[in-house]
């Protein structure tokens, strides 16, 4: 009875220790980054088509103060409440003493600059499908923001949401880099980037499962607001009935072709998209009117 307690506990301890390693926080070095001179100029562009002022904007900044990306926005979830951080160029508070390579890691792969996991709040398993030169020129352009020394606020999670190990599990299950509904014309190509990836849209208009991983199989189709007030629509052609054109210019302008305009957290979404090309926006539309029409079955 002994010697199989003994070789059970061995074995559990092996099982233990593999899983560990295949989730442990993958960070990249300084060397695996490809060759590339950042460019701010291109950055300010990806910085909006990320939407990084949308949640690390301080709550109530206008105009301006949105670059200020002091953080603080609260977000209930169903596994505790989350609180956008200080992703300022402060050294201290703030993001602006990461290197290339912790910055590229955090977009990529969910790790911070201690090799901890991050919260898929952070919708990291959207950038993940980044390019790491478009990531480099987002860092190029965020490293010129204003500075701000506010601290950010710890989440407040409850077991054993609050275990940072767990998320090497979630995100072997969820975090994918390949495109979801991939595409070979140009233009199509480009709209999947901008939605899928830089533009993290499926993080709100994708329903999720009991584990918070997106459920793909029901791409864009709407589901409950993360902020927990109503439904974020169905985006697909089965429920958007509107022809590209419209979508673009509702991108730009936030007026739908019913002369309504956009409310709720939509509103901040336009900002971004409004300083898109006018290319980029059509990109937006063609991509959602190719998605499947099955999509929201």
């Amino acid at each position: 009875m002994i010697g199989f307690l003994a070789r059970s506990f061995v074995l559990l301890c092996a099982v233990v220790a593999v899983a560990l390693w295949v989730s442990r926080p993958k960070i990249l070095t300084a060397e695996e980054l490809p060759p590339h001179q950042a460019d701010a100029t291109r950055g300010e562009a990806i910085f909006y088509a990320t939407g990084c002022a949308s949640c690390h904007a301080a709550p109530g900044a206008v105009e301006d103060e949105k670059l200020v990306l002091a953080g603080g926005l609260r977000f209930e979830t169903d596994f505790g409440i989350f609180y956008a951080p200080n992703i300022s160029s402060d050294a201290t508070h703030g993001i602006g003493g990461w290197t290339e390579a912790e910055f590229v890691s955090a977009l990529k792969h969910g790790t911070s600059p201690n090799r901890e996991h991050y919260y898929p709040a952070f919708p990291y398993s959207s950038y993940a499908r980044m390019q790491v030169t478009d990531i480099l020129d987002l860092k190029a352009y965020m490293d010129g923001l204003p500075d701000d020394l506010t601290p950010s606020k710890p989440h407040e999670l409850g077991f054993p949401f609050n275990i940072r190990l767990t998320l090497g599990g979630w995100k072997a299950l969820f975090l994918d880099p390949d495109p979801v509904i991939p595409q070979s014309d140009p233009v199509l190509d480009r709209g999947q980037y901008l939605v899928e990836a830089m533009g993290h849209c499926a993080e709100c208009h994708t329903p999720r499962n009991i584990l918070g991983g997106l459920d793909q199989s029901r791409w864009l189709a709407g589901g409950p607001n993360p902020d927990g007030k109503g439904k974020i629509p169905d985006i697909t052609p089965a429920s958007l009935d509107w022809i590209e054109s419209d979508i673009a210019y509702y991108l730009e302008s936030g007026f739908t072709p019913e002369f309504d305009s956009a409310g709720g957290s939509m509103v901040g979404v336009i900002e971004n998209t409004s300083k898109l090309s006018p290319q980029d926006r059509l990109a937006i539309a063609a991509y959602l009117k190719a998605l499947p029409s099955g999509a929201s079955q």
